[in-house]
């Protein structure tokens, strides 16, 4: 009885440690995931791309938020990609101000812009009141839209497309008379079997599962695709996808197994 009593209490105890990592710990790290991709066309460019901020009211989301910027400058990159969903909830009163959040997204250290698409977190706090706030900024939000920009020796189109599950995508007009190459900004990742040809597409949206159990995966992942497009580097033909795990955390205030990330690319010929 004894052996079954420590048992029992073994197990509560690492219980109780896992939540509180999964609560305290892991939501507040972050990893710099790094990728290399070869294009013959996009020559020695360096992209940061966060996704999913999900920047809450308290001290220690701005502590966070902080961070993350300051990690972001560290990259001096080229160009800045942001995901979407940089508000926190589905009520305003869970979410920093987007204005506040705009202000710091504005102090992102880059060479040729910040780009940026809207989230349904975005549009469940007020589409036209977050478009506002980044009108006033150097942020350049691309909702169903393209612009083409000098880089170095050569023009990139830039295109971004509308949140899939609160608003109403159209890849045709945000890809509209672009010009190769061409990166394609989206908060989800379930538009990329629509694409027939694209450089690179960057997406977050499923958190990277948020919540991945070792030997048996994320069991749920914010996603029509499933484990498809739950993360990662994503090769189909003649189109790639990079899908970050985000920065934030949705529904559940936790992470495990899935530590938020700011995504790097470097691109080479």
């Amino acid at each position: 009885m004894s052996h079954f009593l420590s048992a029992i209490f073994i197990c509560f105890f690492f219980g109780i440690f896992l939540l509180l990592y999964a609560t305290v710990i892991e939501p507040y790290s972050l990893d710099i995931t790094r990728y290399n991709v070869h294009n013959p066309h996009i020559p020695n460019l360096k992209i940061v791309f966060v996704s999913d901020l999900h920047i809450g009211p308290s001290r220690f989301e701005e502590h966070r938020f902080n961070h993350i910027v300051e990690k972001i400058n560290q990259e001096n990159a080229d160009l800045i990609f942001l995901g979407g969903d940089y508000v926190k909830g589905h009520q305003r009163q869970s979410s920093a101000p987007i204005q506040k959040i705009v202000e710091k997204l504005s102090t992102l250290k880059n060479k040729y812009g910040i780009f940026a698409v809207l989230g349904n977190h975005d549009n469940y706090y007020g589409k036209q009141e977050v478009l506002d706030a980044f009108s006033h900024s150097n942020i350049i939000v691309l909702d169903n839209q393209n612009v083409t920009i000098p880089v170095y020796d050569l023009n990139i189109t830039i295109a971004g497309v509308s949140d899939l599950s609160t608003d109403k995508p159209d890849i045709d007009k945000a890809l509209s008379d672009a010009t190769s190459p061409t990166i394609l900004l989206s908060h989800s990742p379930d538009l990329f079997p629509d694409i027939k040809t694209i450089d690179l597409m960057l997406a977050g949206h499923t958190h990277g599962g948020q919540i991945v159990i070792p030997f048996v995966g994320a069991p749920l992942v914010a996603s029509n695709y499933g484990q498809r497009y739950r993360y990662g580097f994503i090769r189909e033909p003649q189109k790639n996808m990079i899908v970050s795990k985000g920065l934030g955390t949705s529904l559940l205030p936790l992470r495990f197994n899935c530590r938020p990330e700011i995504v790097v690319i470097q691109f080479t010929p």
